[in-house]
Order: structure tokens, then C-alpha cells, then sequence
């Protein structure tokens, strides 16, 4: 297994995943709608086509493209693009490998702990929880249930339902320290299950070399964080000035609309059926997490 095909490969977990893969000596190429310096293969999930050489060529598929959560307010029509980017992508990847000749053996699929709902409260969510009910709980569903029509195809299918991913160069941590001073989001109590976005590209590469692993896995840290507790350790890690009086649940709301819910509720995830099946997190401690990621990209100290 040499070649690697990867979809949302120019996102930040994307490229993480490929520089990963290509230090190990994979070669990768990635599905775009446009060319790339990277190696690419041209698609359009709204027309539904793809080069038919791009499966003919890939041993394995990892499987990221979806239309960001968090860039726009939620109107009705963005949240059927949230919804369609996920399954028409999937969907169109199964056609692809259904009509190809020679076919991948392994198809790794993005997935989020949305699955469980907006806000499963203290509760440790295992992978053979229930679904949530609301909007992106059913997004999640959706996307999983084209992710498994893979194994009809005798695809050794993977997906991991990836947490709250850190990262200095964007993602929520990002967004979490634009601001002046930090400040928790409503009461603060929220639990979120955190990844740096290392282990997490780690964690997809596991994946494809464990060729006996199979099926749904947690994609977050050992020790999830309140949304306090991680706003306070990334302002001090960071060097910015830290407020302890929450930014108000109505304010937020106001702002955000519907999507105020992302950041209001939360879920404490676990990460043992990973761990169990061998994956070992080079950051599994909040602290150190933080400070390594200031202290890789220079800014430790600084606002």
C-alpha cells in the first residue's frame, strides 16, 4: 500500500496527514476541483464527477472534503450544504470505487463527536452510544451510513469522529485567542474533547497501517477539558490575558443564531477503544499540549 488518495486535503488536518504520509514515504495525491502543486486528481461533488483514475490509482482512500461547520450562520440553505458536501462526497467516492477495476482495500472517513448531540452533559460518550437527534447529530449519521457502504465493497473501512482539534494556525483554538483577553463561552462547564492536530494526523495514519483495525473510533485526547478549564490553560500558555467572567449564553445566541449551540454544549468523549486497539498519544495532557503548541510556533508570551 503505497498510494494514498485523500479528499479535503488542502484543510489544515489534510495537509498535516500528508506531510505525515509522504516523510514515511507514501505517495499522495489529493482530490480537487482545481490543480494543485500537489499531486491532484480533478473532481465535482455538485456534478458528481471525478477522474475515474483517481480510485484506479489510490490503495487507499482517506476521505476529509466537507463544508465548514463554523464558517457562516446557519440559514437553511447553508445547512443543507453542511449536509449535502458530506453525503453527495461520500456517495460519489462509492460510485468511483464501485466502477473501478482495480480497486483501494482501505477507505478511512472523517467523522465528528457531533454524533452524540449538541450536549450529552457529564456523561463519557463510548462509540456504541446513540446518536444525538438534532441537525449536525443527523449530519454525522448520514455521513457514516455512505462511509459504510464501503464494506460492501470489501473496503477495510475506518471512521474516526474527530473532537475539537488544536492547532496555532486556526481551528477553535484559533478563533478561542483572537480575542484580546480570553474569556470562557456561557457557563464555562461545557466539556470538550480536545486533539492536537498531530496526533490526530497520526491517528488517520494509524489507521491505514493497522490493517486490522476496522469500523468506528473515537478521535480525541485522554483527558477532555471544560471549555474554562482549556481557555484558561491556552491564555496561559499563550501569554494573553485571561477574564473568568463567561461570555453570556443570550449574547452568544444572538449572535450566532442556531449555531450558538456548538459552543454552548459539549460532549466528554472517550478515547479508550483507540488506545485499546494500540494508538498512543505523543500529547495526551492539556498543559503540555499547550505549551508545546505555543512554544513550536514561536508566540509563547505574546498576545
Amino acid at each position: 500500500m503505497k498510494n494514498i488518495l485523500i479528499s479535503g486535503g488542502s484543510g489544515l488536518i489534510g495537509q498535516k496527514i500528508t506531510q505525515l504520509l509522504e516523510l514515511k514515504g507514501y505517495a499522495v495525491a489529493w482530490l480537487s476541483r482545481s490543480k494543485q502543486e500537489q499531486k491532484s486528481f480533478l473532481w465535482d461533488v455538485e456534478d458528481q464527477t471525478i477522474d475515474p483514475e483517481a480510485v484506479e490509482w489510490a490503495d487507499a482512500i482517506i476521505h476529509l472534503a466537507g463544508a465548514g461547520v463554523a464558517d457562516q450562520r446557519w440559514t437553511e440553505e447553508r445547512k443543507k450544504v453542511i449536509l449535502d458536501s458530506r453525503v453527495d462526497s461520500t456517495r460519489l467516492l462509492y460510485t468511483a470505487v464501485e466502477n473501478a477495476t482495480d480497486r483501494p482495500n482501505t477507505f478511512i472517513s472523517a467523522s465528528a463527536v457531533g454524533y452524540y448531540g449538541f450536549d450529552t452533559g457529564t456523561s463519557l460518550m463510548e462509540e456504541s452510544h446513540v446518536p444525538g437527534s438534532d441537525f449536525l447529530a443527523q449530519v454525522v449519521v448520514a455521513w457514516e451510513n455512505e462511509a459504510k457502504k464501503m464494506e460492501d465493497l470489501h473496503l477495510r473501512t475506518v471512521m474516526l469522529r474527530i473532537g475539537i482539534v488544536l492547532d496555532a494556525e486556526g481551528g477553535a483554538l484559533g478563533e478561542m485567542m483572537k480575542p484580546p483577553v480570553a474569556a470562557p463561552l456561557g457557563k464555562g462547564d461545557q466539556w470538550m474533547s480536545w486533539i492536537v492536530i498531530e496526533d490526530l494526523a497520526r491517528m488517520f495514519v494509524f489507521a491505514l497501517e493497522k490493517t486490522t483495525l476496522q469500523g468506528v473510533f473515537n478521535a480525541v485526547g485522554p483527558n477532555p477539558a471544560t471549555n474554562q478549564q482549556l481557555t484558561q490553560a491556552a491564555a496561559k500558555a499563550k501569554g494573553k490575558p485571561y477574564l473568568g467572567i463567561g461570555v453570556p449564553g443570550f449574547a452568544l445566541k444572538l449572535f450566532l443564531g442556531e449555531m450558538a449551540a456548538i459552543v454552548l454544549g459539549g460532549n466528554r468523549v472517550s478515547s479508550q477503544k483507540i488506545q485499546k486497539a494500540g494508538f498512543e498519544f505523543d500529547c495526551p495532557e492539556l498543559n503540555g499540549a499547550l505549551k508545546e503548541i505555543y512554544k513550536h510556533y514561536g508566540v509563547s508570551g505574546s498576545n
